[in-house]
């Protein structure tokens, strides 16, 4: 068996356990194989092992992986995780199942208008800087409530949830946390948290798509 599908079936195999010993009735998170960098010949074996679930980080070098095979394999979900800059939203939208960096109301407004053009509806996280990091991109909490009603009113944007990329420091808890307080008052049902160095901490606060990249694939080079 391919390594990286033995990674992925021990990693589902501890969440099942962690899950348990958590003993909350919250659902089984899917498991985002993050396959930026890597070619297709480490992708097909998760692809032919059943996996539906998988991310990249650039929307050219997804073009060129995923174009043909999405055709071939119909049912796959891709999810686009990196910043999406506004003269990529065309074929980001023609290609990808899912946006998880929607950042500001200028891009809102891109993916609408392409999305009408297109006639195709994608599920959109809203990227929350959880943080207040000015390096990164993402909405403040504070700010969070007004954006949604902005995106879901005046863009008619399908939002399913929120993503956080937290800072690299010791109080992860905290941040997973509070994204978990968050989208439980503003009543969305997805949270894409958690990622290789952490995923067994975003699910104690029941995050429900991990972004796991490194842990199935491998080191990158």
């Amino acid at each position: 068996m391919d390594h990286s599908v033995n990674n992925l079936l021990t990693i589902e195999k501890e969440i099942q356990l962690k899950i348990s010993q958590n003993r909350n009735s919250q659902k089984i998170p899917k498991i985002i194989a993050v396959s930026k960098t890597f070619p297709m010949s480490s992708i097909l074996p998760l692809i032919n092992h059943g996996h539906l679930n998988f991310g990249e980080n650039k929307v050219q070098e997804a073009i060129e992986k995923w174009t043909s095979i999405k055709e071939d394999f119909g049912h796959l979900k891709l999810h686009m995780i990196g910043k999406l800059q506004k003269n990529k939203v065309k074929h980001a939208i023609s290609l990808f199942d899912y946006i998880h960096s929607l950042d500001s109301l200028k891009l809102a407004e891109k993916i609408s208008n392409e999305q009408i053009k297109q006639n195709k509806k994608i599920k959109i996280f809203i990227q929350v800087n959880i943080g207040k990091e000015d390096q990164k991109g993402g909405i403040l909490s504070s700010e969070l409530e007004s954006f949604i009603k902005k995106c879901v009113k005046d863009f008619g944007l399908n939002i399913i949830g929120l993503m956080c990329l937290p800072p690299n420091d010791n109080n992860i808890s905290l941040y997973f946390s509070e994204m978990k307080n968050m989208i439980n008052k503003i009543d969305l049902k997805e949270l894409s948290m958690g990622m290789s160095n952490d995923y067994l901490d975003a699910l104690k606060f029941e995050s429900t798509y991990l972004r796991i990249g490194s842990k199935i694939f491998g080191n990158r080079n």
